[in-house]
Protein backbone atom coordinates (compact mmCIF):
# COMPACT_ATOMS: atom_id res chain seq x y z
CA UNK A 1 0.00 0.00 0.00
CA UNK A 2 1.19 3.50 -0.86
CA UNK A 3 0.02 5.21 2.34
CA UNK A 4 2.17 3.16 4.78
CA UNK A 5 5.17 3.62 2.51
CA UNK A 6 4.64 7.39 2.45
CA UNK A 7 4.37 7.50 6.23
CA UNK A 8 7.56 5.49 6.63
CA UNK A 9 9.44 7.82 4.32
CA UNK A 10 8.00 10.84 6.09
CA UNK A 11 8.98 9.44 9.48
CA UNK A 12 12.61 9.17 8.34
CA UNK A 13 12.72 12.87 7.42
CA UNK A 14 13.61 14.82 10.57
CA UNK A 15 12.77 18.20 9.08
CA UNK A 16 9.40 16.95 7.90
CA UNK A 17 8.66 15.75 11.44
CA UNK A 18 9.66 19.18 12.77
CA UNK A 19 7.24 20.75 10.30
CA UNK A 20 4.51 18.30 11.25
CA UNK A 21 5.03 19.08 14.93
CA UNK A 22 4.86 22.84 14.27
CA UNK A 23 1.68 22.50 12.21
CA UNK A 24 0.11 20.21 14.81
CA UNK A 25 0.99 22.69 17.57
CA UNK A 26 -0.62 25.59 15.69
CA UNK A 27 -3.74 23.53 14.97
CA UNK A 28 -3.98 22.40 18.59
CA UNK A 29 -3.52 25.91 19.97
CA UNK A 30 -6.13 27.27 17.59
CA UNK A 31 -8.61 24.53 18.50
CA UNK A 32 -8.10 25.06 22.23
CA UNK A 33 -8.02 28.87 22.05
CA UNK A 34 -11.31 29.35 23.99
CA UNK A 35 -9.88 27.33 26.88
CA UNK A 36 -6.24 28.46 26.72
CA UNK A 37 -6.80 32.18 26.21
CA UNK A 38 -6.58 33.96 29.57
CA UNK A 39 -8.79 36.87 28.47
CA UNK A 40 -11.25 38.06 25.85
CA UNK A 41 -9.07 38.90 22.81
CA UNK A 42 -11.29 41.85 21.87
CA UNK A 43 -11.73 43.40 25.31
CA UNK A 44 -9.39 46.29 26.00
CA UNK A 45 -8.39 48.03 29.22
CA UNK A 46 -6.57 51.32 28.70
CA UNK A 47 -5.38 51.19 32.29
CA UNK A 48 -3.40 48.05 31.37
CA UNK A 49 -2.01 49.47 28.12
CA UNK A 50 1.42 48.20 26.96
CA UNK A 51 2.14 46.08 30.00
CA UNK A 52 5.31 44.07 29.65
CA UNK A 53 5.11 40.25 29.81
CA UNK A 54 4.41 39.16 33.38
CA UNK A 55 2.59 36.55 35.38
CA UNK A 56 -0.69 38.41 34.81
CA UNK A 57 -0.13 38.76 31.06
CA UNK A 58 2.34 36.16 29.85
CA UNK A 59 2.99 37.92 26.53
CA UNK A 60 2.10 41.43 27.64
CA UNK A 61 -0.68 43.70 26.38
CA UNK A 62 -1.07 45.96 23.36
CA UNK A 63 -1.80 49.69 23.12
CA UNK A 64 -5.47 49.11 23.95
CA UNK A 65 -4.73 46.89 26.91
CA UNK A 66 -5.73 43.66 25.18
CA UNK A 67 -3.94 40.47 26.14
CA UNK A 68 -1.43 39.58 23.40
CA UNK A 69 -1.43 35.85 24.18
CA UNK A 70 -5.20 35.66 23.78
CA UNK A 71 -5.08 37.54 20.49
CA UNK A 72 -2.29 35.34 19.14
CA UNK A 73 -4.25 32.18 20.01
CA UNK A 74 -7.42 33.43 18.33
CA UNK A 75 -5.38 34.83 15.45
CA UNK A 76 -4.20 31.28 14.73
CA UNK A 77 -7.81 30.39 13.97
CA UNK A 78 -8.03 33.17 11.40
CA UNK A 79 -4.75 32.19 9.72
CA UNK A 80 -5.64 28.48 9.55
CA UNK A 81 -9.11 29.25 8.23
CA UNK A 82 -7.70 31.49 5.52
CA UNK A 83 -5.05 28.92 4.58
CA UNK A 84 -7.48 26.00 4.34
CA UNK A 85 -10.47 27.75 2.76
CA UNK A 86 -8.47 29.76 0.22
CA UNK A 87 -6.52 26.68 -0.83
CA UNK A 88 -9.78 24.78 -1.11
CA UNK A 89 -11.00 27.42 -3.57
CA UNK A 90 -7.68 27.37 -5.45
CA UNK A 91 -7.83 23.56 -5.61
CA UNK A 92 -11.40 23.54 -6.90
CA UNK A 93 -10.66 26.06 -9.64
CA UNK A 94 -7.18 24.78 -10.45
CA UNK A 95 -8.07 21.09 -10.64
CA UNK A 96 -11.25 21.67 -12.65
CA UNK A 97 -9.67 24.01 -15.20
CA UNK A 98 -6.37 22.08 -15.30
CA UNK A 99 -8.16 18.79 -15.98
CA UNK A 100 -10.24 20.38 -18.74
CA UNK A 101 -7.20 22.03 -20.34
CA UNK A 102 -5.02 18.94 -20.20
CA UNK A 103 -7.63 16.37 -21.21
CA UNK A 104 -9.49 18.19 -23.98
CA UNK A 105 -6.63 20.33 -25.29
CA UNK A 106 -7.15 22.56 -28.34
CA UNK A 107 -9.20 25.71 -27.71
CA UNK A 108 -10.02 24.70 -24.13
CA UNK A 109 -6.32 24.39 -23.34
CA UNK A 110 -5.52 27.66 -25.10
CA UNK A 111 -8.28 29.58 -23.28
CA UNK A 112 -7.42 28.27 -19.82
CA UNK A 113 -3.68 28.76 -20.23
CA UNK A 114 -4.03 32.30 -21.57
CA UNK A 115 -6.23 33.15 -18.59
CA UNK A 116 -3.59 31.63 -16.32
CA UNK A 117 -0.90 33.65 -18.07
CA UNK A 118 -2.82 36.85 -17.44
CA UNK A 119 -3.25 35.96 -13.76
CA UNK A 120 0.43 35.05 -13.33
CA UNK A 121 1.59 38.17 -15.20
CA UNK A 122 0.77 40.36 -12.21
CA UNK A 123 2.71 40.26 -8.93
CA UNK A 124 0.56 38.21 -6.57
CA UNK A 125 0.63 40.66 -3.67
CA UNK A 126 -0.27 43.64 -5.83
CA UNK A 127 -3.09 41.67 -7.43
CA UNK A 128 -4.37 40.64 -4.00
CA UNK A 129 -4.30 44.22 -2.75
CA UNK A 130 -6.01 45.54 -5.89
CA UNK A 131 -8.86 43.02 -5.72
CA UNK A 132 -9.30 43.31 -1.96
CA UNK A 133 -9.32 47.12 -2.16
CA UNK A 134 -12.12 47.04 -4.75
CA UNK A 135 -14.61 45.53 -2.29
CA UNK A 136 -15.47 45.86 1.37
CA UNK A 137 -12.63 44.20 3.35
CA UNK A 138 -13.72 41.13 5.32
CA UNK A 139 -12.59 37.58 5.98
CA UNK A 140 -14.87 35.99 3.35
CA UNK A 141 -13.43 38.39 0.80
CA UNK A 142 -9.90 37.36 1.84
CA UNK A 143 -10.83 33.68 1.39
CA UNK A 144 -12.10 34.24 -2.14
CA UNK A 145 -9.39 36.69 -3.22
CA UNK A 146 -6.47 34.49 -2.18
CA UNK A 147 -8.13 31.41 -3.68
CA UNK A 148 -8.88 33.12 -6.99
CA UNK A 149 -5.37 34.52 -7.29
CA UNK A 150 -3.83 31.12 -6.47
CA UNK A 151 -5.70 28.98 -9.01
CA UNK A 152 -3.39 29.59 -11.97
CA UNK A 153 -0.32 27.81 -10.65
CA UNK A 154 -2.45 24.86 -9.57
CA UNK A 155 -4.10 24.65 -12.99
CA UNK A 156 -0.72 24.62 -14.75
CA UNK A 157 0.51 21.83 -12.48
CA UNK A 158 -2.61 19.71 -13.05
CA UNK A 159 -2.53 20.32 -16.80
CA UNK A 160 1.07 19.13 -17.02
CA UNK A 161 0.26 15.94 -15.13
CA UNK A 162 -2.83 15.26 -17.24
CA UNK A 163 -0.89 15.67 -20.48
CA UNK A 164 1.42 12.89 -19.33
CA UNK A 165 -1.29 10.57 -18.05
CA UNK A 166 -3.72 10.85 -20.98
CA UNK A 167 -1.09 9.43 -23.35
CA UNK A 168 -0.60 6.26 -21.27
CA UNK A 169 -1.74 2.95 -22.71
CA UNK A 170 -4.39 2.14 -20.12
CA UNK A 171 -6.07 5.51 -20.69
CA UNK A 172 -6.06 4.90 -24.43
CA UNK A 173 -7.46 1.43 -23.83
CA UNK A 174 -10.27 2.79 -21.67
CA UNK A 175 -11.15 5.28 -24.40
CA UNK A 176 -11.10 2.53 -27.04
CA UNK A 177 -13.48 0.45 -24.93
CA UNK A 178 -15.98 3.28 -24.97
CA UNK A 179 -15.52 4.64 -21.45
CA UNK A 180 -16.96 8.13 -21.04
CA UNK A 181 -14.70 11.13 -20.53
CA UNK A 182 -16.03 11.57 -17.01
CA UNK A 183 -15.22 7.97 -16.09
CA UNK A 184 -11.74 8.14 -17.60
CA UNK A 185 -10.94 11.38 -15.78
CA UNK A 186 -12.34 10.17 -12.45
CA UNK A 187 -10.93 6.62 -12.51
CA UNK A 188 -7.64 6.95 -14.39
CA UNK A 189 -6.51 10.57 -14.70
CA UNK A 190 -7.42 12.27 -11.44
CA UNK A 191 -5.77 9.69 -9.11
CA UNK A 192 -2.46 10.28 -10.89
CA UNK A 193 -2.46 14.02 -10.16
CA UNK A 194 -3.34 13.74 -6.46
CA UNK A 195 0.24 13.47 -5.15
CA UNK A 196 1.72 16.63 -6.75
CA UNK A 197 -1.48 18.56 -6.09
CA UNK A 198 -1.37 17.55 -2.42
CA UNK A 199 2.19 18.84 -2.11
CA UNK A 200 1.36 22.09 -3.92
CA UNK A 201 -1.71 22.62 -1.74
CA UNK A 202 0.28 22.06 1.45
CA UNK A 203 2.90 24.58 0.39
CA UNK A 204 0.12 26.91 -0.74
CA UNK A 205 -1.32 27.03 2.78
CA UNK A 206 1.87 28.73 3.96
CA UNK A 207 1.64 31.22 1.13
CA UNK A 208 -2.00 31.92 1.97
CA UNK A 209 -1.13 32.59 5.62
CA UNK A 210 1.52 35.07 4.48
CA UNK A 211 -0.91 36.67 2.02
CA UNK A 212 -3.57 37.12 4.71
CA UNK A 213 -1.00 38.63 7.05
CA UNK A 214 0.08 41.06 4.33
CA UNK A 215 -3.52 42.08 3.57
CA UNK A 216 -4.31 42.53 7.26
CA UNK A 217 -1.11 44.53 7.70
CA UNK A 218 -2.35 47.11 5.19
CA UNK A 219 -5.90 47.03 6.55
CA UNK A 220 -7.52 44.94 3.78
CA UNK A 221 -7.81 41.65 5.66
CA UNK A 222 -9.61 40.75 8.87
CA UNK A 223 -11.24 43.85 10.30
CA UNK A 224 -11.15 44.95 13.96
CA UNK A 225 -11.89 43.64 16.49
CA UNK A 226 -11.13 40.25 14.86
CA UNK A 227 -7.62 39.25 15.98
CA UNK A 228 -5.27 38.69 13.04
CA UNK A 229 -1.53 38.13 13.16
CA UNK A 230 -0.90 40.55 10.32
CA UNK A 231 -3.03 43.27 11.89
CA UNK A 232 -1.25 42.75 15.23
CA UNK A 233 2.14 43.26 13.56
CA UNK A 234 0.82 46.45 11.97
CA UNK A 235 -0.56 47.74 15.27
CA UNK A 236 2.80 47.30 16.99
CA UNK A 237 5.11 48.58 14.25
CA UNK A 238 5.29 52.05 15.82
CA UNK A 239 5.87 50.57 19.27
CA UNK A 240 8.97 48.47 18.58
CA UNK A 241 11.17 50.57 20.86
CA UNK A 242 8.80 50.71 23.83
CA UNK A 243 6.76 47.49 23.45
CA UNK A 244 8.42 45.10 20.99
CA UNK A 245 6.28 42.16 22.12
CA UNK A 246 3.20 43.62 20.42
CA UNK A 247 4.66 42.95 16.95
CA UNK A 248 7.31 40.37 17.78
CA UNK A 249 5.02 37.67 19.14
CA UNK A 250 2.55 37.55 16.19
CA UNK A 251 5.48 37.89 13.79
CA UNK A 252 7.13 34.83 15.31
CA UNK A 253 3.80 33.00 15.14
CA UNK A 254 3.54 33.73 11.41
CA UNK A 255 7.11 32.56 10.86
CA UNK A 256 6.63 29.36 12.85
CA UNK A 257 3.37 28.46 11.09
CA UNK A 258 4.68 29.13 7.58
CA UNK A 259 8.00 27.37 8.25
CA UNK A 260 6.19 24.34 9.64
CA UNK A 261 3.88 24.10 6.63
CA UNK A 262 6.78 24.48 4.19
CA UNK A 263 8.89 21.85 5.94
CA UNK A 264 5.94 19.47 5.94
CA UNK A 265 5.27 20.19 2.27
CA UNK A 266 8.90 19.50 1.35
CA UNK A 267 8.76 16.25 3.30
CA UNK A 268 5.56 15.19 1.54
CA UNK A 269 7.11 15.95 -1.84
CA UNK A 270 10.04 13.66 -1.08
CA UNK A 271 7.86 10.96 0.47
CA UNK A 272 5.48 10.89 -2.50
CA UNK A 273 8.27 10.78 -5.06
CA UNK A 274 8.17 7.27 -6.52
CA UNK A 275 11.78 7.64 -7.68
CA UNK A 276 13.07 7.98 -4.13
CA UNK A 277 14.50 4.95 -2.37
Amino acid sequence: MLAPLVWRRLARDRWALVGLAAVAAVVLLAALAPWLAPADPSRGDLAASLRAPSAANLLGTDAQGRDVLSRVLYGARVSLAVGLVSQGIALLLGITLGLAAGYYGRWVDAAVMRLADVTLAFPSLLLLIAIAAAVQPSLPVVFVVIGVVGWAGMARLVRGQVLQVRALEYVQAARALGASDGRIVARHVLPNVVAPVLVAATLGIGGAIMAEAALSFVGLGAQPPTPSWGAMVAEGRDLLRVAPWVSLVPGLAIGAAVLGVNLLGDGLRDALDVRSA
